[in-house]
């Protein structure tokens, strides 16, 4: 089997990587770079059988229509409904690909290669690692991965019921610099959501991806806790609504503790695309929140929204009590460098504004590397290669049968 790393063996995002056996060849994810500074790899010209797409997020699919056309592209159902959707809000033409649908821990075939989708715990729902088998070999490639989101028995059942025999293991390390103890886990986080809420005299933004699922069921059980409103977008409302297709327990636009705030923008493009989203505006409005009912019981609401919620944020900043912003993603992103983050300047500000309570409640998406240690020493592979990290020189350090590679070099396995 030849492997080659086309991205990712010194950056976080932008992976992608190369099995080749025999005539087959595939990629494992084709992922924008998440840093301006880093160029896109060029796969118009790679001819390849396949992509493994791991999960919905863009530094593992953002280049995929970028292969050649009718190249077969492997995705989980639910990670492929989510992307359409963030395409027809933000008025693009949802991807024409070939794309091939997989289901969890069900193995499937491309030519040489023998895949098996492992579900996994992310801050992306429908995300997964990816057993790969050829010529007698077995390569493990983690995706992204950890064990302290609310599907963290995920993680541990392939800790307790490790797969045998890995000749090679790729394993993220987005936090090897980074830790987890001001919120070890997902309940911390709706711990302090829940703490900041209970007796609010104002409303309260909780800043998040609205594809974090998890993000979004704690900020449910804390406005259910201190008995408030969870107010999520009509773009939220639809990624709840394409989460139904796998499960009736994840909150929904019509349980009794959610509304939902049709903005213009938004509500534009439901009535533009009729044929994609069927009846679901009409539903919708039987659970709407007006501006005007937020600003007569401001206390009642936890509005769950992005860095572009600024503007709404701004017409609820008085001098009788804040307003709280909680701020429930990577703090990277306040840093000015972000340009590309619309309203992330803004929110920076926030922390400095009298009339704004800024807090800090977050958790990754990543394992730390204490995690990471104890799924390298599960599975035992007989060879470790860093991949999604910035330190991947410093792996050795941390684990055993380590190997590192560049980007850009072919090796044999």
């Amino acid at each position: 089997m030849e492997v080659t790393i086309h991205k990712g063996s010194q950056e976080i995002g932008g992976t992608c990587i190369q099995l080749s056996s025999g005539k087959t060849s595939i990629l494992l994810d084709a992922g924008l770079p998440l840093s301006a500074a880093s160029q896109p790899v060029d796969l118009s010209r790679l001819s390849v059988d396949a992509l493994l797409v791991s999960h919905p997020h863009q530094d593992h699919f953002g280049l995929m229509a970028s292969l050649p056309s009718g190249t077969p592209v492997y995705i989980g159902k639910l990670a492929r409904s989510l992307i359409d959707a963030t395409r027809v809000f933000l008025g693009e033409e949802r991807f024409a690909l070939d794309f091939h649908e997989f289901s969890a821990w069900q193995p499937f075939t491309i030519g040489a290669f023998t895949i098996t989708p492992y579900l996994v715990d992310h801050s992306a729902t429908d995300a997964y690692a990816f057993l790969i088998e050829a010529e007698g070999k077995r390569l493990f490639y983690s995706g992204d991965l950890r064990s302290h989101g609310r599907k963290g028995i995920l993680f541990e059942n392939l800790v307790k019921r490790p797969i045998r025999d890995i000749d090679l293991l790729f394993l993220e390390g987005t936090m090897l610099h980074r830790n987890n103890d001001l919120f070890p886990d997902e309940t911390a986080v709706e711990n302090l959501i829940f703490q900041t809420i209970r007796q609010q005299k104002n409303i309260s933004f909780l800043l998040s991806s609205s594809q974090n699922i998890d993000r979004i069921v704690s900020a449910y059980r804390a406005c259910k806790r201190s008995g408030k409103l969870l107010v999520i977008d009509i773009y939220t409302a639809w990624v709840l609504e394409q989460l139904r297709q796998i499960t009736q327990n994840t909150p929904a636009m019509d349980w009794t503790e959610i509304r939902v705030f049709a903005s213009h923008r938004q509500d534009e493009r439901l009535k533009a695309n009729p044929e994609y989203f069927g009846d679901f505006r009409k539903r919708l409005y039987l659970h709407r929140v007006k501006r005007d009912e937020l600003h007569a019981t401001p206390e009642s609401f936890l509005y769950f929204g992005k860095m572009s919620s600024f503007h709404l944020i701004d017409e609820f900043k008085n001098d009788d009590a804040p307003v709280n912003v909680i701020y429930s993603q990577w703090l990277g992103y306040l840093d000015g460098n972000h340009a590309d983050y619309f309203g992330s300047d803004q929110i920076a500000a926030y922390r400095s504004d009298p009339a704004v309570n800024f807090v800090y409640a977050h958790t990754s998406g990543h394992a730390p590397v204490a995690d990471l240690q104890r799924l390298a020493e599960a599975l035992k592979p007989k060879m470790l290669v860093p991949i999604h990290s910035e330190h991947g020189e410093e792996f050795s350090q941390h684990f055993a049968n380590v190997v590192t590679y560049n980007d850009g070099e072919r090796w044999s396995l």
